[in-house]
């Protein structure tokens, strides 16, 4: 700390969005709102002391780019404040452990689901680094998480494609949180979006932006009106699926802070054949495997409901290629096909429920689309600030989502990264969430669940690959 600092001095103020601030007002100890990823990397050969050397040239970087430097304050409005270098712990952030003897996939599943269990101090900069050696195979791990007021999926994709490098040769790479810190090559999160450049209008054209935001304003209330209309009346189009109007289900009670995580693999060209053959899209067939897997493991406890689940979907709606501080993703609600046993049946169901979910998101984006964003989702998050999700009818029964990741093999320092699993959030009447990454030919699926919600939550990650061979079989 440098003389006369005291904690809190800061370099910049930034307010928060309206629905970045949302998953903060909802935080608890029971349900944190922060989102992880679990990369495994390959120790390479010619360096055996690679993790401990690859630990101690980090510890001597103390230079952090957004939002590794940002604070929370509360008041007088939900702001980040930014925190010179110098008043950042980086040994509370950075943290080092290692698993017992050659340690198997399940021992670091038991740990990172610990890791993720623990809700972040807001004390301090809300994130952290775990560096996990120890395991079978000669191989590393790299567990983060970060407040998903910061970060969304395909922001933290994004963030990741600088943080790591296609070119297996790259040495002396900045760790994480030093992103940005070096000059123009090394950017990270972006803190705002860049003012647009407003186009020369010929005298009189004023009125076309008139004309475009009234425009914008019918699409978001027809879209939200039918919407909601929807879910009072529960009239409308029977493969559209509506929030609140999901069956009661054990994924939708209280939930307690104990976290599991489970993971699960295919090839990415397997899941387009598949897609192929039933003239549906990649997402469609993870929808239908995830159904199928679902409706088997609450057969299996005697607790599958007579109608179909339904998922929450996240969509991204952020523009360009950055990956700017905050949220922009917005949401459409699809039918999982659950009460379909067979296969063929099920995707049929999900392709139609997903193309009116489509469909029903207006064709607006920057603010217009936060406003659609704020509202669809206002008497969800009212229950999780409010804490009484898990009570009454769930909008969905949970959240599935899939977020494209890099093509080709990516490296840290040398170190070929082998798989990565994304590691969600969860709400008090969401005790599910499945998340899936796809990277270098892979499509990775991480499994986060309530522990004492739903014992043996690996069964749902097995029977999602049994389900793929299933739909394989049916579609042959």
């Amino acid at each position: 700390m440098r003389p006369g600092a005291r904690r809190g001095d800061t370099v910049g103020r930034k307010l928060l969005a309206v629905n970045d601030s949302a998953w903060l007002f909802a935080e608890s100890h029971r349900t944190p709102m922060q989102v992880g990823m679990l990369a495994t990397f390959r120790v390479p050969e010619d360096r055996p002391t690679f993790v401990q050397d690859l630990v101690a040239r980090w510890r001597e970087c103390h230079e952090f780019a957004p939002p590794f430097n940002y604070l929370f304050h509360r008041t007088p409005v939900p702001s980040w404040v930014e925190l010179p270098d110098d008043e950042i712990d980086l040994d509370y952030h950075l943290r080092h452990s290692a698993l017992p003897g050659a340690g198997s996939q399940r021992e670091l599943g038991v740990l990172v689901s610990r890791l993720h269990s623990a809700k972040m101090d807001r004390r301090y900069p809300l994130w952290e680094c775990h560096v996990i050696e120890g395991q079978e195979k000669d191989r590393w791990s790299l567990y983060m998480k970060a407040h998903h007021s910061q970060v969304d999926g395909v922001g933290g994709i994004r963030l990741l494609r600088r943080i790591l490098s296609a070119d297996p040769d790259a040495r002396d790479m900045l760790p994480p949180w030093a992103i940005g810190t070096r000059g123009p090559d090394q950017s990270g999160l972006e803190v705002a979006p860049k003012p647009a450049r407003v186009p020369e209008r010929a005298a009189g054209d004023g009125g076309s932006l008139l004309v475009d935001g009234i425009k914008s304003g019918v699409s978001v209330a027809y879209s939200l009106g039918k919407t909601y209309v929807e879910t009072v009346t529960g009239l409308g189009d029977d493969d559209q699926a509506a929030p609140f109007r999901a069956p009661k289900s054990i994924f939708n009670g209280r939930i307690h802070t104990p976290r599991r995580f489970a993971t699960q693999h295919y090839s990415i060209d397997r899941l387009r054949a598949v897609a192929k053959a039933a003239d549906g899209s990649l997402n469609d067939v993870f929808l239908t495997i995830c159904g199928g897997a679902l409706r088997r493991y609450l057969t299996e406890h005697d607790q599958l409901p007579g109608e179909s689940l339904t998922a929450n979907v996240p969509v991204s709606v952020r523009e360009g290629s950055s990956a700017k501080v905050g949220n922009a993703i917005t949401f459409l609600y699809a039918t999982l096909g659950s009460d379909i046993d067979d296969p063929v049946e099920r995707i049929t169901a999900i392709k139609a429920s997903t193309r009116l979910g489509k469909a029903r998101l207006p064709e607006v984006s920057g603010v217009a689309m936060d406003a659609y964003t704020a509202v669809l989702m206002l008497p969800f998050m009212a229950q999780a600030i409010l804490g009484v999700g898990g009570r009454g009818r769930p909008a969905s029964n949970l959240v599935i989502s899939n977020v494209p990741g890099p093509a080709e093999a990516r490296y840290l320092d040398g170190s070929r990264m082998e798989e990565i699993y994304p590691v969600s959030l969860l709400f008090n009447g969401q005790a599910l969430n499945i998340t899936a990454v796809s990277y270098d030919g892979e499509f990775n699926i991480g499994f986060t669940g309530c522990r004492d919600s739903i014992p043996s939550l690996q069964k749902i990650a097995v029977y999602a690959g049994e389900e793929l061979d299933r739909l394989e079989a049916a579609l042959a």
